[in-house]
């Protein structure tokens, strides 16, 4: 073996070399679309309730120019389609935060950067971001310590030192680890990012779509997994394939240490799709006389939607949101 692969690591940073080092998974060409399935690119509905959803914030704010940060935007998928779906009474600044490079073709009204831009009035979204930032992963060792859970490049794992700290408190208060081999991944750095990403606003809405649990349904083993080309593999850590695990999002919706960040809300996406008019209802069937074609569009509508809003799939993502008040300019 070579000195990388025989390296030990914490996860998080043999997270953060794999997708973001050089050669990493997320700065391939493909981007994220060459491996896996998002609500992006499922639907174009999805889009479509983004770009409402917009129009919401742009209302309560009281303007007609409105901001849109997508964060962890892959290749601009999202925002491409939702620059579409706006209506024209609707001005966006659009800025795509990505850390890959600028794809050739993006709508030029797209502005590039690897970092979330300050004073924004508008909304950001992050679409499966905050499960792809790097998090370190505990296990209860046989006497009951905690213990971080070192790995090399090629996946072998062992446990290294105790959990101190403010991991230790992270894990006390969201995520216990009791019984011998119980797992968790601390989510310290995610509430971090999130918190760093709803102060980048001046005004408007913060929400994140993900993969995600809360304190009274925490997976008793963690869910530390890899995906490559559309199917689930052992989380390696070299850059062959994404490693991701689902979020804390009830901790990163808390404000730290009691204050400073507004209110959470937290919903299925199921739910948070059904308010901006994606309900997956089937068209009456009385279409299929008076509007064949009609119908037939309608119907397959309906299907995305069902797919978008799937219990057991999409439709079990968690959508956090956060308000930021602001005054109409």
């Amino acid at each position: 073996m070579t000195d990388e692969t025989c390296q030990w690591q914490g996860w998080r940073e043999a997270t953060e070399r794999a997708l973001y080092g050089p050669g990493g998974f997320y700065l391939r060409p493909e981007g994220p679309a060459g491996h896996f399935r998002t609500s992006v690119h499922a639907s174009p509905l999805f889009a479509a309730a983004v770009a409402r959803l917009l129009g919401e914030v742009a209302r309560e704010l009281g303007t007609a120019e409105v901001d849109l940060v997508d964060v962890g935007a892959g290749r601009g998928e999202l925002l491409t389609a939702v620059l579409a779906a706006v209506g024209p009474s609707l001005s966006v600044r659009a800025y795509a935060v990505e850390r890959a490079a600028r794809p050739d073709g993006l709508d030029p009204r797209v502005e590039w950067t690897d970092r979330v831009p300050r004073g924004v009035r508008g909304l950001l979204f992050a679409n499966e971001w905050l499960d792809n930032v790097p998090a370190d992963v505990a296990e209860t060792d046989t006497t009951g310590t905690v213990r971080y859970v070192e790995v090399r490049t090629d996946g072998t794992e062992r446990l290294g030192a105790p959990v101190s700290g403010p991991d230790a408190d992270w894990l006390a208060r969201w995520w216990p680890l009791r019984e011998p081999g119980a797992r968790a991944e601390i989510g310290r750095p995610r509430d971090e990012a999130w918190a760093a990403a709803v102060a980048s606003l001046a005004a408007g809405r913060a929400v994140a779509v993900d993969y995600a649990h809360v304190r009274e349904t925490r997976p008793p083993f963690g869910s530390l997994t890899g995906f490559r080309a559309g199917r689930e593999v052992p989380p390696v850590p070299d850059g062959s394939c994404d490693v991701t695990s689902h979020v804390a999002l009830d901790a990163c919706g808390a404000a730290p240490g009691g204050g400073g960040l507004p209110a959470a809300e937290l919903v299925t996406q199921r739910e948070a799709l059904r308010r901006l008019g994606v309900s997956g209802g089937r068209p009456p069937l009385a279409l299929a006389s008076t509007d064949p074609a009609g119908y037939v569009r309608a119907l397959a509508s309906a299907g995305e939607a069902a797919e978008l809003t799937a219990r057991g799939g999409l439709g079990d993502f968690l959508w956090l949101t956060q308000r930021v008040p602001g005054t109409a300019r």
